[in-house]
């Protein structure tokens, strides 16, 4: 479907809109590492941090700065720890100080972790990758004390695979094939390698050198879904989210899966469990009217 400008606008108001508010009520001046994803609203995030940290140091000014080591500060002494090349690009655009993930020292825990999603459902499970960073967004999201999801209106549903048509699953490219056969057996109807762009360049890879597959299945259920002979492990091609993930993670060459779910950030905390979940403790959704919708966890 091809969007007109005038709704192309409203949807990037829509994401600002949520970026603003979300960073306004879980962004501290007082953090030390904040976790930037991958999504196409995390740019208006950067914006909305910079601006906070502009009003809150007037005199202070930015020094684009790219680090590897935690000793290098910029003029806020936040460093910013990205998912890929493009959530890098924006917080260097905005002078602020990128980190990279396998530079945190190990004790570190992200204060917080800002990204988007493909979509969300009424659990608070996500379906994320459709920008093929699913991995190192996994890996950041569970480094975060919480991680907090910023989305427009077309992103709200009340299951997943709802409107998103398929999960994002990276593979490794020798067992591409053997994954594609194993998608097939667990239900996915026609799973796809993802081409990448131009198609003829061959199929898209991931910073980590991988392969992306593209798994259409039945829309998934919550755990509350679950009842009698439907127990979720995909009789008649019924899958609860979690262990449909949990199905397609042991599936060898898969490296990961593109459904977050399980614990949150306040549930790990409360289980003592020294990282972070993988589903959101809130989710802002900017709407078409120009008012933010959010979606709390039920574990605060």
């Amino acid at each position: 479907m091809v969007l007109c400008c005038s709704a192309v606008s409203a949807v990037e108001q829509a994401k600002r809109l949520a970026a603003v508010q979300a960073v306004s009520e879980h962004f501290s001046t007082n953090f030390k590492y904040v976790g930037i994803g991958s999504g196409s609203t995390v740019k208006y995030v950067v914006e909305a941090i910079a601006a906070s940290l502009a009003k809150a140091f007037p005199a202070a000014s930015t020094r684009p700065s790219d680090t590897r080591s935690t000793s290098a500060t910029s003029a806020y002494d936040i460093q910013f720890v990205p998912t890929g090349y493009q959530s890098r690009q924006s917080i260097l655009d905005c002078g602020l100080t990128p980190l990279l993930f396998d530079h945190l020292p190990n004790d570190v825990i992200l204060d917080v972790a800002f990204d988007g999603a493909d979509e969300v459902d009424d659990d608070l499970n996500c379906i994320k990758g459709g920008g093929a960073c699913l991995f190192q967004e996994k890996l950041v999201i569970e480094k975060a004390k919480k991680f907090v999801c910023v989305a427009d209106y077309r992103k709200a549903q009340s299951r997943l695979l709802t409107v998103w048509p398929s999960i994002p699953i990276e593979v490794a490219p020798i067992a591409s094939h053997i994954v594609l056969m194993a998608l097939e057996n667990l239900g996915s109807v026609k799973p796809a390698v993802r081409a990448g762009v131009p198609a003829k360049s061959g199929p898209l890879r991931t910073d980590q050198a991988f392969y992306i597959i593209d798994a259409p299945f039945p829309t998934l259920l919550l755990r509350s879904d679950i009842q009698g002979p439907d127990d979720g492990n995909g009789k008649n091609g019924r899958w609860e989210v979690s262990r449909l993930s949990e199905a397609i993670k042991n599936i060898t060459g898969v490296l990961e899966v593109g459904i977050f779910s399980g614990y949150d950030g306040y549930e790990t905390e409360k289980l003592g469990l020294g990282k972070g979940g993988q589903k959101p403790v809130a989710v802002y959704f900017g709407m078409q009217d120009g008012t933010v919708t959010i979606r709390m966890s039920k574990n605060r």
